[in-house]
């Protein structure tokens, strides 16, 4: 089992809190409409899973977490915004609790890369799936990552997440992978997209800079990076103030590959 690189600290929550099915999930959503049974894997502050229910109602969508404490902040979430179609569930993707063909779409958001074996993920997200229904995973690539101006901190802070994560078990570089991973999992009807996301308005590098600044110093990757030898207090400063100068260079721009895949079982 591997380690979540993130954990959950506020700077992390930021991030993933800002996420919604139109900016992480758009190429699920024509696939999603009134009435579909969907299981959200690693739903994490239940923001995208919030967005499913709305779509989807009278169906239910299903919050799955590895942790009670880390699906309390998808019952926050799903409460605040007054939805009563949305059931949660303590589980590991890799071994789900549910029985054979239980819903209509299965989804999973940034997982896959954080887990020792994504193969093993996607067959129990084929298994729980009704025949004709759909598995829909994104994950990120950080190798393919890009920014200007490209501040040298930027490239060490890179590298060091990668180590950081493959140490943990994971696969940061996932998006490149999931085509070959659906194959190895036994899927055959799968489609393959990529997306973006971009950083380029001063807010927008404000955002995103000023989350990064302070996730490389407070996060589970910045104390596993000093506890593991990776990194020093001295290095994730640097790397911390370097985030802030490339969020205020007027010509500061970064994009996010993602990769997609679709697969109907």
């Amino acid at each position: 089992m591997a380690t979540y690189t993130h954990g959950h600290h506020e700077s992390v929550l930021r991030s993933h809190r800002w996420r919604t099915a139109e900016n992480s999930a758009a190429y699920l959503l024509p696939h999603l409409s009134s009435g579909v049974a969907v299981l959200d894997v690693g739903c994490g502050p239940g923001t995208i899973t919030a967005d499913f229910a709305s779509l989807v109602t009278p169906a239910r969508v299903t919050a799955l977490e590895v942790t009670e404490g880390a699906l309390d902040l998808a019952r926050a979430e799903i409460a605040r915004r007054g939805l009563t179609n949305v059931d949660f569930a303590v589980g590991d993707v890799q071994r789900l609790d549910f029985p054979d063909d239980t819903f209509d779409v299965v989804h999973a958001h940034q997982v896959l890369q954080h887990l020792g074996d994504p193969v093993a993920a996607l067959r129990e997200m084929r298994r729980v799936t009704k025949p004709g229904g759909l598995i829909g995973v994104r994950d990120s690539d950080y190798a393919a990552f890009a920014w200007y101006p490209r501040l040298p901190e930027l490239d060490e802070w890179l590298a060091l997440y990668e180590r950081v994560a493959r140490g943990n078990g994971g696969e940061p570089d996932a998006a490149r992978h999931l085509l070959a991973w659906a194959h190895a999992a036994g899927l055959t009807d799968v489609a393959a997209t990529s997306s973006t996301w971009c950083f380029a308005t001063p807010a927008d590098r404000e955002w995103w800079g000023g989350m990064w600044a302070d996730r490389i110093l407070k996060s589970d990757m910045a104390a596993t990076a000093e506890r593991t030898g990776a990194a020093t207090r001295d290095d994730l400063t640097r790397i911390s103030q370097a985030w802030r100068d490339w969020a205020a260079h007027p010509d500061g721009w970064m994009s996010l590959l993602h990769g997609e895949i679709v697969a109907r079982v």
